[in-house]
């Protein structure tokens, strides 16, 4: 086998592959010779049956296979010859092919980028400890108290507390807000939508105006949107919002007891207590080890630069693009606006597609160069746990992601994980203890 390769760019390249025709023809007699052990032809028992019968009825079939399998063994010995590093196949253009010939085919592929291992041993990072302490689980417990909370119609003037069910639009300048921030609906007119009067609700200065207001009144509210508002458009922009009342709600919170603690599962308010500060503690250990890990890769990515597959980032991107376009129309963003802000999707979609494409070649470089490897004991153990999240058997979540074809992608994260277990076990940890957590937002409230 005669084989050569062509650079056609950093991580593209051809490769040239020449089979001899005592090859080629030798695949040929074992295909036909397989075809004649496995059909019948009339007049003949099986497998008796003439060679030339069965290569005129049959040669097309022998051909495809003698094909397939002078391509797959030769390209994937050809790539171990010359220690290419495969990542994607783009293209395979045979020149040559046929019986009592030599075959000759070339190959367009992408390889694994060739770099130099950044330092991955003794990296510098803080862990930040927290622990779920007793104001923690105060808050969460409001937080359950809230969402539970009943609301009942009344009919005096708002008060502070009360939800105002309300019909609002908003301007700046006599323009609608959409005028400015087309992506902002919500902000800009809503019928019947529940407002919580507490301070800093909805938008600040909002509800405030509201206390004293009946059913049937129509309020005039000034509000200025903060120099750091989600909608950069309104940011720091006064506007005014004409306001119905249309409902008030008085709201009420549940006490907490063995009544409030059984709608939850828990036999008691010490077994609710206790649930709700293990998982606060169980959240707050996910978050300290993502930014732990976060720390390590930001290391090891500032230590080296090399160029990436071109059709890996491609792909990587329309993928992000897919899930920010899926996510804006759950939103409800209209499509016209998602397609005004397409260049910058694509952006930042391409961005965020060369940091993981660059991580992932980092990290499964390390775990090649320390023989890092997923067994088959803790593939079972992430599908057992896959199903245990999505409450479905092990045989099922199997059949799901095998019908996914997501095998490949569950290994990596397997291996990713491993391969930063290693990295922390070998860094020069830093444990600080972490500041107080803020105080947390109140729930929402439920839309009527």
């Amino acid at each position: 086998m005669n084989v050569s390769v062509e650079s056609l760019g950093p991580c593209k390249k051809l490769l040239r592959v020449e089979l001899p025709v005592e090859k080629v023809n030798a695949v040929f007699d074992d295909i036909t010779g397989q075809f004649r052990k496995g059909v019948q032809i009339p007049g003949f028992r099986q497998g008796k049956a003439p060679k030339h019968l069965i290569t005129r009825s049959y040669e097309g079939r022998i051909v495809e296979e003698a094909r397939k399998k002078l391509v797959d063994e030769s390209f994937k010995a050809a790539a171990q010859q010359e220690k290419l590093r495969v990542v994607v196949t783009l293209d395979v253009e045979e020149q040559q092919f046929g019986r009592n010939e030599p075959m000759k085919y070339t190959v367009t592929l992408e390889t694994a980028p060739d770099f130099s291992l950044p330092v991955y041993k003794g990296l510098k990072a803080q862990r930040h400890l927290a622990v779920a302490g007793d104001a923690d689980v105060e808050r969460a417990m409001n937080i359950l108290r809230d969402q539970q909370a009943k609301y009942a119609d009344v009919t005096r003037p708002l008060q502070d507390g009360d939800v105002a069910v309300v019909n609002y639009s908003g301007t700046i300048d006599g323009r609608p807000l959409t005028d400015l921030a087309p992506t902002a609906l919500g902000l800009t007119k809503k019928d019947n939508t529940w407002i919580l009067v507490k301070p800093g609700s909805f938008l600040p200065g909002f509800s405030e105006p509201l206390v004293g207001a009946a059913i049937g009144d129509k309020r005039t509210v000034n509000v200025t949107f903060p120099t750091e508002f989600v909608h950069a458009e309104l940011a720091g922009k006064s506007a005014v919002y004409e306001v119905e009342i249309l409902g008030v709600k008085e709201k009420s919170i549940p006490v907490v007891d063995e009544a409030f603690a059984a709608q939850f599962g828990a036999t008691s308010v010490e077994q609710l207590l206790q649930g709700v500060r293990g998982d606060l503690q169980r959240e707050m250990d996910s978050r300290q080890s993502r930014a732990l890990r976060d720390q390590l890769l930001h290391q090891l990515l500032s230590q080296v630069e090399f160029e990436l597959p071109e059709s890996v980032v491609a792909s990587e991107t329309r993928s992000l693009v897919y899930g920010i376009v899926e996510d804006n129309q759950k939103r409800g963003v209209p499509k016209e606006v998602i397609d005004q802000k397409k260049d910058e999707i694509f952006q930042n979609a391409g961005t965020s597609a060369k940091e993981r494409i660059k991580s992932a070649f980092i990290l499964n470089r390390i775990a090649e160069e320390e023989k890092i490897v997923v067994t088959d004991k803790e593939m079972s153990q992430r599908v057992m746990q896959l199903a245990r999240q999505n409450n479905t058997t092990p045989d099922k979540m199997v059949k799901a992601i095998q019908e996914k074809n997501a095998v490949g992608e569950i290994r990596q994260d397997v291996l990713t994980g491993k391969v930063f277990e290693f990295l922390e076990l070998n860094a020069q940890i830093e444990d600080v203890i972490a500041p107080a957590a803020p105080e947390a937002p109140t729930a929402p409230v439920p839309a009527a």
